[in-house]
């Protein structure tokens, strides 16, 4: 029996999602999501007193790669608000894929589980300083910067308490958007590996992304998060970042072998059109095995077809990106 078809249908390339605004009391994000009055800024910040001295000195990259083309920094959250739809294995390995093409990559751990950094051999439990520093205390992300396969901005389990400290904070919303300033115009791209829920981390990253690329597995309940996640957008971009939205869909663990996994394509692709990247991320162990290792699987079997999946989604990805700055510049000459 085929997947129950529940998705909205539509013809077009990208479907219109309204804006909700019947939010029901549970849902804590319509709370996030409004924009504090404008207040004065004050004029000075409190001092960090009881910050530890930093662990590794700011990243200074002198040897990375020159940026191959001059456009804006791109910014990209990965998100879904279903765990386990290989986030953190894309924003790895679609970062080491691009800086293999010569980019500047940054990479920010912004989940609490703190996989991202782990993946690269550090462990969040006995990191000093971390995003949590940079969210809350406010002291720049240069400095919890580690250099790596990318370079990585680290998570600890810090971050888990990082939701309550920012809700009393006028501008919490955009806390990583001001984090990110000072080392943005330094890379090409930026990834964000965002938590597996639609709170307010994930609104950061949201306000601070040029675009967004949703991870989906290819099975149903991963399919229907899709339509929450539209709803979350609308609301972030009529009330603080309106030119955020969802890039790209990348089907992951997909066996063709499966009727499942190929009725999964068939209705991302009915609903989503254009949107949905023709790279299939195929289920193998490579992808387990090399976090084991501390290292993407580019590193861990460079040679491999997982490695290759990566870095034909990366210049997938690029090719969009430098068709939608071509048609800007026309746009505008």
């Amino acid at each position: 029996m085929g997947l129950i078809r529940l998705l909205p249908r539509s013809g077009a390339a990208q479907p219109v999602v309204e804006p909700v605004n019947d939010a029901t009391p549970e849902m804590p994000l319509e709370e996030a999501l409004v924009e504090p009055p404008v207040v004065s800024e004050p004029t000075h910040e409190p001092e960090p007193a009881e910050v530890m001295p930093v662990a590794s000195p700011a990243v200074q990259r002198d040897d990375a790669a020159p940026a191959t083309q001059g456009t804006a920094t791109h910014v990209i959250a990965l998100a879904n608000q279903k765990g386990g739809v290989a986030k953190t294995t894309t924003t790895l390995n679609l970062g080491v894929a691009l800086r293999e093409m010569g980019y500047r990559v940054l990479l920010v751990d912004l989940d609490p589980q703190g996989n991202l950094t782990m993946s690269q051999g550090l462990n969040p439990d006995v990191i000093e300083r971390s995003m949590f520093d940079v969210l809350v205390h406010r002291i720049p992300i240069s400095e919890i910067i580690e250099q790596r396969e990318a370079d990585l901005a680290v998570a600890s389990i810090d971050l888990a308490g990082a939701e309550l400290a920012l809700s009393a904070m006028i501008g919490r919303e955009r806390a990583l958007e001001k984090a990110l300033a000072e080392v943005r115009a330094s890379y090409d791209y930026v990834l964000v590996d965002t938590p597996p829920s639609l709170g307010l981390l994930t609104i950061n990253a949201f306000v601070a992304a040029t675009g967004v690329i949703v991870p989906v597995q290819c099975e149903y309940l991963s399919l229907r998060g899709l339509v929450q996640l539209e709803n979350t957008l609308a609301m972030v971009r009529e009330n603080l970042n309106p030119q955020v939205g969802v890039e790209g869909i990348v089907a992951t663990m997909f066996d063709g072998r499966t009727l499942h996994s190929r009725e999964a394509i068939e209705i991302l692709e009915e609903n989503f059109g254009e949107l949905v990247y023709r790279t299939r991320i195929r289920k193998t162990v490579r992808y387990a095995e090399a976090p084991v290792k501390g290292s993407s699987v580019l590193k861990y079997d460079p040679s491999g077809a997982a490695a290759e999946a990566y870095r034909e989604l990366a210049r997938e990805i690029v090719a969009a990106k430098e068709a939608e700055d071509g048609a800007q510049a026309r746009k505008h000459a």
